[in-house]
């Protein structure tokens, strides 16, 4: 059997890479903080035929977050596909310009996106090391990519987040796992602002299905309308 770990996972964007890597034969592995909401969403994966089970965990945790990867692996035997997309910055961290911010204002993203994006590498890496066989991706808003100032500090933490995972791409080229970015430039399901591009979420989780069977190359795809 393979299996995809989610971490970050909730009722959008997570849901639909669950659905559609479940509707190829995978298991699926659901991580974040609210047990609640992830019974829900195994529920509604088991109701779809889809094998899948809940592993809370918050990932400013590491300890936490590594034992989560950890047990879910030992239930499914292996993880294949770490997809990691947190949600958190917008709703948890005071926005502040580029002019205005202070290490402080960008530490707690860097926790949020970059380090905790490691640490689940690292639970799950040496695995795929050893079977010659992985897919690793990491998802962030399109300001990666073309910063917005009224979101400076998180910008600079997606960031890093995104220079790490094209790097990571380069340093497993030939080892037969897959390291990329995805940069999502649209608003998921409801628009952030009136106009602004929106895509529902099952537009978007093809993008990693390709990146794990057909575009094994790339190390990074852009979603944008």
């Amino acid at each position: 059997m393979t299996s995809i770990a989610i971490v970050g996972a909730g009722p959008q964007l997570g849901l639909a890479i669950a659905r559609t890597f479940g509707s190829q034969g995978f298991d699926v592995a659901l991580i974040s903080r609210n047990r609640e909401k992830l019974d829900g969403l195994v529920g509604t994966l088991t109701g779809e035929d889809v094998t899948a089970a809940a592993f809370p965990a918050d990932v400013l945790d590491r300890e936490a977050l590594t034992q989560a990867l950890k047990d879910a692996a030992a239930q499914f035997g292996s993880i294949d596909v770490l997809e990691y997309s947190p949600v958190g910055g917008f709703s948890s961290t005071a926005l502040t310009t580029p002019a205005e911010t202070e290490p402080s204002h960008v530490q707690h993203e860097i926790e949020f996106q970059l380090y905790g994006a490691i640490a689940a590498t690292k639970a799950v890496l040496p695995a795929m090391r050893e079977a010659g066989a992985g897919t690793l991706l990491y998802t962030t808003g399109a300001g990666s990519i073309d910063p917005v100032p009224q979101v400076g500090n998180v910008n600079a933490a997606a960031a890093a987040l995104r220079n790490w995972a094209v790097n990571l791409h380069k340093e497993l080229d030939g080892t037969g796992i897959q390291a990329a970015h995805v940069g999502i430039d649209v608003s998921i399901g409801t628009p952030a602002v009136p106009g602004f591009p929106t895509a529902q979420p099952e537009e978007i989780s093809p993008v990693y299905w390709d990146l794990h069977t057909t575009k094994r190359d790339q190390a990074e795809l852009v979603f944008g309308l």
